[in-house]
């Protein structure tokens, strides 16, 4: 139960995305919230929540869990209309058995359907945990949520969206055989919905606990899964986030994340480009998009995959130097977003690796400077190239007219 005393809120709102902090003098968490309200009255919210002091891993889950209920109860928000809870744990061998027995991060979502996701990303700084959640609110009708394992089914009018989690194969010895298997287990979990991995999937997340061995291996079998499945440079990827994540199950060497549109047009999907900042992945050999837009009646939703400071070559640009590649890789995110006609303004959440923690306190100061109160999670995780001290991905929406599309 949150006591009843003043909250801190400061709304930005010069864009069509609005962004807020929250805080409270009895929790010692911090919490933003941003949302997206289009022309169908549909609202997108995005909440990110982070312990600011050290604690026991107990203590920690419950400031989030609070820090949580807090924000629902200044937006209105409830549990019916979450879609997705992310939790980044800094000890999953020892937190998974934790977090598996509250209802609030349990993968298998007792209560209210929701997607639950776990991944060893230690959260900056101090927390043992933090928290990424998405809610969806449609002033006409309630959500029409259902379990499929770990997979949450969202009915949407003509559209199906499938939120699936924690796909790993341990049992399998080898990076490439897990990588095979893991895809091969998803593309099953499609095909019960009548989806396939060229035509609905939107986006990934590949997590890998050691990325610096492994990341070659998993590209390699990707590229040859894709291949067979129609994914091509020929045709289009899938906008993605290879990472260093850690399982709970000690043998895991990569597990998967994803997102899936059933009922998709063609149309409405746009892959997009910034090729003077950045050339396409499969000049050196690597199988995802950049970045994908997805077109609603209303609004355009922006999925921007793992971003580093890269040139058109592929080159790290400013080694060694932390804060100049945040500043090159907010610039090919800007000139990503350029291509759907949105801006930095226009994000909803920003996840930001690290490769070496001890960068955060340079790294955070120059994100809310340049940012504001968005939503931003930092996180200790490596990125697939030692040079590359930093990398981000996020989600924006920018308001568009298109009464041909579906509704979001």
């Amino acid at each position: 139960m949150i006591a009843d005393t003043p909250i801190h809120l400061v709304p930005r709102l010069d864009t069509t995305a609005e962004h807020q902090i929250l805080t409270h003098p009895q929790w010692p968490v911090t919490v933003n919230v941003s949302k997206f309200c289009g022309t169908t009255g549909v609202t997108e919210w995005h909440i990110s929540v982070v312990p600011e002091t050290p604690g026991t891993l107990d203590e920690h889950l419950a400031q989030v869990e609070n820090g949580y209920q807090l924000a629902l109860d200044v937006t209105g928000l409830d549990l019916s209309t979450a879609v997705w809870r992310r939790f980044f744990c800094s000890d999953m061998a020892n937190q998974a058995s934790i977090l598996q027995s509250h209802p609030f991060s349990n993968t298998n979502c007792p209560d209210v359907p929701c997607s639950i996701s776990h991944v060893g990303q230690i959260p900056l700084a101090s927390a043992k945990l933090a928290l990424w959640a998405c809610h969806v609110v449609d002033p006409k009708a309630p959500l029409k949520k259902s379990h499929d394992g770990t997979t949450l089914v969202l009915d949407r009018g003509d559209l199906r969206h499938l939120w699936s989690t924690g796909i790993v194969q341990p049992d399998h010895e080898t990076v490439a055989r897990q990588t095979h298997a893991v895809f091969s287990d998803y593309v099953d979990r499609l095909s019960v919905h009548g989806l396939t991995l060229a035509d609905h999937v939107v986006r990934t997340w590949l997590f890998q606990p050691n990325i610096d061995l492994d990341y070659a291996g998993m590209v390699v079998t990707r590229r040859e899964f894709f291949a067979d499945h129609g994914l091509t440079a020929d045709t289009h990827f899938i906008a993605s986030t290879g990472i260093a994540g850690n399982h709970d199950h000690p043998m895991t060497r990569v597990f998967l994340d994803a997102y899936a549109i059933g009922g998709l047009r063609d149309d409405q999907v746009n892959y997009l480009t910034a090729l003077d900042h950045l050339g396409p992945t499969y000049d050196y050999g690597v199988t995802f998009e950049r970045a994908t837009s997805i077109a609603y009646r209303d609004r355009l939703q922006i999925f921007i995959s793992g971003t580093a400071s890269i040139d058109p070559s592929g080159k790290i640009v400013h080694p060694d130097d932390v804060v100049r590649q945040l500043d090159r890789t907010l610039n090919n995110i800007d000139g990503l977003l350029a291509a759907a006609g949105a801006g930095l303004a226009d994000m909803l959440v920003f996840l930001v690796y690290l490769r070496d923690p001890t960068d955060h306190a340079l790294v955070l100061p120059v994100l809310r400077e340049r940012l504001g109160n968005v939503p931003i999670l930092v996180l200790a995780a490596a990125v697939c190239r030692p040079g590359w001290l930093i990398e981000i991905e996020g989600v924006a929406t920018v308001a568009a007219d298109h009464p041909e599309m579906p509704t979001f």
